[in-house]
């Protein structure tokens, strides 16, 4: 068993607080991670936003109304975020989780927050550095599908936005590029040190993995995250086996884990040896970091009205 083991707080702390949301990223850090993780998509008007979905969310968003009279797009959830401009996205309730299904546990856990809106890196770069979270390091998500490109910003482009404004609050040093579109990957090598290749069953493909073909090296994940210049491999916690960790470790890479919720699988998997747990439930595993005497990161001090 590894003698650190990274704790990272998925959205924010989506379990608990509303996804991608300036409360829920300062709840998480008020409970206390190793690393925020969240994701970024780009705006028709070439704003960075937070955001998982590439289309507007009919779970986490909800319309309140136009951005300016007359307003030909509207309604806006349903539409790419790629084709509304940040106004148009500001106006989206992004605090109350909206339940399609009957079995959303999140819905059952999540603390409602009405009338928070969609954040930009910026606003969240801003709160950060408000917070004196300094040791925590941020993984940024880029979100693109190389197979959707009409939902997707040019990747290159993207990236050097990404890095340039992570760069403008001096966060550039303390933050990782994470993406399952390995064509990030690539962009983001001359621009920062830590890069992570995300990985799903559905995106073990040469689309998804910027021409890597899994068929001509034995189904090896981190020999694919190798060859794309990743810095860390990121599967789905349930593509991680024995041969996984060992190849892994031939090659230098970590293996963060993703999304694990539940103690007993996160327990698991730190045996087996992996650098970091990624949770919607950064509160679970405190506990279970607690019982098992494994380093805890540090609360970070909420802000607070003077004289409250």
């Amino acid at each position: 068993m590894q003698g650190y083991v990274e704790l990272h707080g998925h959205r924010g702390a989506r379990g608990l607080r509303p996804e991608n949301t300036l409360p829920g990223l300062a709840f998480a850090l008020e409970l206390g991670v190793d690393a925020l993780e969240f994701d970024v998509a780009m705006s028709a008007d070439g704003q960075l936003v937070l955001t998982h979905d590439l289309l507007v969310s009919p779970v986490t968003s909800a319309d309140t109304g136009m951005a300016h009279p007359g307003d030909e797009m509207f309604p806006y959830v349903g539409k790419p975020i790629i084709s509304l401009t940040l106004p148009q996205l500001r106006t989206l309730d992004v605090g109350v989780r909206l339940p399609q299904r009957p079995d959303d546990r999140f819905a059952m856990t999540q603390v409602p927050l009405p009338d928070t809106r969609m954040p930009t890196l910026g606003a969240v770069l801003g709160l950060i550095g408000a917070l004196g979270a300094d040791k925590v390091r941020l993984n940024v998500e880029l979100k693109s599908d190389p197979t959707r490109p009409e939902l997707s910003a040019d990747p290159v482009r993207f990236t050097e936005l990404v890095a340039k404004e992570l760069d403008r609050h001096d966060r550039l040093s303390r933050a990782a590029l994470l993406s399952f579109d390995w064509r990030i990957l690539e962009a983001a090598r001359p621009l920062v040190d830590q890069r992570y290749a995300l990985v799903e069953r559905a995106t073990m493909s040469p689309a998804w993995m910027n021409g890597v073909r899994l068929d001509e090296i034995g189904g090896d994940l981190a020999a694919a995250a190798d060859i794309a210049g990743a810095t860390t491999l990121s599967p789905d916690h349930t593509l991680i086996d024995e041969a996984l960790m060992e190849s892994a470790s031939r090659r230098g890479l970590p293996v963060v884990a993703w999304t694990v919720n539940e103690p007993e699988d996160a327990s698991r998997l730190v045996d087996m040896g992996v650098a970091g747990i990624v949770t919607d439930y950064p509160d679970r595993m405190r506990r279970l970091w607690k019982a098992r005497g494994l380093a805890l990161p540090e609360p970070v001090s909420p802000l607070r009205p003077v004289g409250a």
